[in-house]
């Protein structure tokens, strides 16, 4: 690893020309010299990439690959494989973060600590829709908490390099990335919850992740999934530690 780069910001975009601008200015403005933002896009047909090289053009922290242009999980996994920092956040194209995003959840990712998720308020236009997405969800740490009704969400989360081994590769039959990220942590780490609301959550039409419900079949197959993929993973690492 590169010893240099202390924070990776992973986004992954397609087709974010009308906000995407707006999240990368309020990024840069959380960064330090030795962070990076990695951008994964998966095959955008308006200005997002051109607006992200523009970018570039001025700011060398900046690096843009080609997502696998498959789905959004395919393309956060794409950027997650690319990012060299010793903390990681997941990043969406479309929201905006506080300018003490990044310092704020250092000081809480520390000790045993290996993930942090802090809460956000979600606007539609500029309108609040909710103050608290935190409070809204009835976010809580928890395994079984978190199978029943997830409270992680990628773009409200931050984590040690080290998760990587074993969140990766995405397994295949998963629905969200974000939810498999925490239990895998709930698992192997320590999750910190925090109060402070460090992004503004974009809702709009174009969202990668729906917050409306689905059916209650839809509910218990992604759960069942959900179960098998974590224990599948979890005996697969247990006969790696084995072998070692």
């Amino acid at each position: 690893m590169d010893e240099e780069i202390r924070c990776s910001v992973a986004m992954a975009t397609y087709n974010g020309e009308l906000y995407i601008a707006q999240q990368i200015e309020s990024v840069l403005n959380n960064m330090s010299v030795n962070d990076e933002l990695v951008i994964s896009d998966d095959g955008s047909t308006d200005d997002t990439r051109k607006i992200v090289q523009q970018y570039m053009e001025s700011d060398k922290r900046i690096k843009l690959i080609d997502g696998p242009g498959k789905c959004a999980i395919k393309n956060f996994e794409k950027v997650l494989q690319n990012v060299k920092g010793r903390v990681v956040f997941l990043c969406d194209q479309d929201d905006i973060w506080a300018e003490d995003k990044i310092k704020t959840v250092l000081s809480v990712l520390q000790g045993d600590v290996s993930l942090v998720m802090h809460d956000a308020t979600v606007i539609e236009e500029e309108n609040v829709v909710f103050p608290s997405f935190m409070r809204h969800r009835g976010s809580k740490r928890g395994f079984c908490h978190n199978i029943l009704k997830n409270s992680y969400i990628g773009c409200c989360m931050a984590f040690r390099r080290e998760l990587l081994d074993y969140i990766l590769p995405f397994p295949e039959n998963i629905c969200m990335h974000d939810q498999w990220i925490g239990l895998i942590n709930e698992l192997i780490g320590e999750s910190r919850f925090v109060e402070d609301k460090l992004i503004q959550y974009r809702r709009h039409g174009n969202n990668a992740s729906p917050m409306t419900g689905k059916s209650t079949q839809e509910k218990i197959k992604n759960r069942w999934n959900m179960l098998t993929a974590v224990n599948k993973r979890m005996k697969t690492m247990k006969r790696q530690r084995g072998k070692s």
